[in-house]
């Protein structure tokens, strides 16, 4: 590897630790500035493929073996001494965060919808964003809270939305038919599995920590189906399976960040040729372009989530806040 690589990958660490992790994760943040400063963890990282030298991805890796929570200095001493089942464990899997709070993000545009909907999620980890009518929600705004629950009655899975500028969703939309498409797909049933996604989740997070758990015990008892493959190639073939009746609607949350510019591209391409289809995109401001260029201003690490390729909304990473651009 160049020392140029080498550098790139320095100032990645400084970017992680100083915009993403600063405020949101003290650990995170002191471990990131440690690792790009660090020249023998820095050598061992280049030798993964690039995809698999994320801040996230190491992380969660070494939490997820037992590393703790302590400062840098302790992280680097328990990778050095165990860096063959780390990085085995990082070459295996890969960053599939699943926030069923963004379902909270998602619903004041499901809730647009008339009639059953089919759901079909790209990028759907363990599928827990496919429930959305399974999950009690409060949103709070300036005339003050409104709460949802499903049909059934108040969930064990509740999601607090702050929202701005826009109307809260009214109801609940009622789900015919639900799949989803991952490169490889976690089985929520698999509690090693479920394990992973703890660790994905950031140190201080322990609100996040508890709605996962809630959720995943509530998906446990009726697992969705998870077809693993590459979005374009598996996308079509899985909406021609969608119940006649219904309104097909394909959705993403935080996951083409993670795919090539030219596939971005050609799936929106593709969901914007569906006159069938509902396409909800909630992806960083810079990931979709023709979106993020209708916003005109700073997301200020927001997503924009957009309906057929229109923004809608700037949406906190895990649902936590819904700005309305109308």
């Amino acid at each position: 590897m160049t020392e140029l690589d080498a550098d790139s990958l320095r100032d990645y660490y400084r970017k992680f630790a100083r915009f993403e992790a600063s405020g949101t994760s003290p650990i995170y943040a002191a471990w990131a500035a440690g690792v790009a400063e660090d020249d023998e963890i820095i050598a061992l990282l280049l030798e993964l493929p690039k995809p698999k030298r994320q801040a996230n991805l190491l992380f969660a890796a070494a939490r997820h073996l037992g590393a703790g929570e302590g400062d840098y200095p302790s992280l680097r001493t328990w990778l050095l001494a165990h860096w063959g089942v780390t990085r085995d464990l990082m070459l295996a899997r890969s960053t599939q965060t699943n926030e069923a709070g963004r379902c909270a993000v998602l619903l004041p545009a499901l809730a647009r919808i008339e009639g059953p909907i089919s759901l079909l999620e790209v990028g759907a980890s363990a599928g827990l964003c496919l429930y959305p009518d399974r999950y009690s929600y409060t949103y709070t705004t300036e005339s003050g809270p409104l709460t949802l629950h499903p049909e059934a009655g108040p969930s064990t899975v509740e999601l607090a939305c702050e929202m701005t500028n826009a109307a809260p969703p009214e109801r609940i939309p009622e789900v015919a038919w639900r799949a989803g498409i991952d490169l490889n797909p976690i089985d929520i049933t698999d509690s090693d599995q479920q394990e992973w996604l703890r660790a994905l989740i950031w140190p201080e997070h322990g609100l996040r920590r508890d709605r996962l758990s809630a959720a995943a015990a509530l998906v446990s008892a009726d697992p969705p189906r998870l077809v693993p493959g590459d979005l374009l190639e598996t996308v079509e073939g899985l909406l021609a399976e969608a119940p006649a009746g219904t309104q097909k609607v394909v959705f993403h949350s935080a996951v083409l960040a993670y795919v090539e510019p030219a596939e971005r591209e050609s799936f929106a391409t593709l969901m914007r040729s569906r006159d069938d289809v509902v396409w909800i995109s909630n992806e960083g401001g810079g990931v979709l372009p023709d979106i993020g260029t209708q916003i005109g201003r700073e997301t200020d690490g927001r997503f924009v989530l957009a309906v057929n390729g229109q923004a809608i909304a700037l949406t906190g990473p895990h649902g936590q806040s819904f700005e309305g651009l109308g």
